[in-house]
């Protein structure tokens, strides 16, 4: 699927319901500058300043939209950014305008970054060969799952559970509780039934190995180095063929296509919501013409000195289809 398309799965009154609780966050009361400002009809330009992958155009169209402006959107969702680029006009009463503009930027660069941050690590896997599903984790900011999650199908890579109900996922604190694998799978396969899959979280090929005999239609291969998860999830297959394997724990963008091989289904990686770097947005009130060109971003930006490797796949990054 086109980026641009997965704003269907976005409900339109979740996005409303978000957009009001953001912006009350913003301005629970006086709204002091909208006196300096005034109602007068103005326009304001969405620029981009630093590379990477546009994402959030239906949370941005939310937030203005709750303070009465229109948005006009010149690139697509899912589009490359080469700054300094114009994306995007909004246009209504000068207060609403300001009203509305740090919370839609913060959204628009914290979707962008972690699309972006997707973007890259389903690049550096394809480029192994590897066709299995990079994914994100629930390690997500709270109140904002939706806009990150989001973001990761942007980026192209798999949103994983979204919740606690997506997956009945057994980790290693279940198995201690539950008193070891068997046990704690046996409970999990009870509860999910036929409409949930079950995995559970493994440090060895041993518990990997009790975890299929129990009945887990995955199993979560942690914190492996590249040189043990490979032969384990190999040795795995090899007597559970249908049991998928997902490796996760220690990766990055860096170190990520060491964890691509042919017994790994899934990869993933929480960096992608925790460490991606929001990008650079600016609005900008003009009165009329063609609105000034602003500047480029900080240096620090522009070279990325993000420490999470995503610099180096940004400036030939192509946006994967979904």
């Amino acid at each position: 699927m086109e980026p641009e398309g997965l704003a269907l799965l976005l409900p339109p009154a979740t996005l409303a319901t978000l957009a009001d609780g953001w912006l009350r966050e913003d301005c629970p009361a006086f709204n002091y500058t909208a006196l300096v400002t005034g109602p007068a009809t103005s326009k304001a330009a969405l620029w981009a300043k630093s590379p990477g992958v546009l994402a959030g155009r239906p949370f941005f169209d939310a937030i203005f939209a709750q303070v009465n402006c229109q948005v006009t959107w010149f690139l697509s969702e899912g589009s490359k950014l080469v700054p300094v680029a114009k994306v995007a006009e909004v246009r209504g009463p000068a207060h609403c305008l300001l009203l509305g503009e740090r919370v839609a930027l913060n959204t628009l660069a914290r979707c962008s970054g972690v699309a972006s941050c997707a973007a890259a690590a389903v690049e550096a896997a394809r480029g192994t060969g590897w066709a299995g599903h990079v994914a994100g984790t629930r390690k997500t900011t709270p109140g904002f799952r939706l806009v990150e999650k989001y973001g990761l199908l942007v980026g192209g890579a798999a949103s994983h559970r979204y919740d606690l109900g997506g997956l009945v996922m057994v980790k290693d604190n279940h198995v201690t509780a539950a008193g070891d694998v068997r046990k704690a799978v046996q409970w999990a396969r009870q509860v999910a039934n036929f409409a949930l899959k079950v995995e559970v979280e493994c440090s060895s090929l041993q518990e990997a190995v009790e975890a299929a005999e129990a009945g887990a239609d995955l199993v979560l291969l942690d914190n492996f180095r590249p040189e043990e998860l490979h032969p384990t999830a190999e040795a795995l297959k090899a007597q559970f063929p249908s049991v998928g394997v997902e490796a996760s724990g220690g990766i990055t963008l860096g170190n990520l296509p060491q964890f691509c091989g042919p017994h790994i289904d899934v990869i993933s990686l929480g960096m992608l919501t925790q460490a991606a770097p929001a990008l650079d947005f600016s609005l900008k009130l003009f009165a009329g013409g063609d609105p000034p060109v602003p500047v480029s971003a900080s240096p620090k930006t522009k070279e990325g000195n993000t420490g999470n490797g995503i610099t180096g796949f940004l400036g030939t990054l192509e946006v994967p289809h979904l």
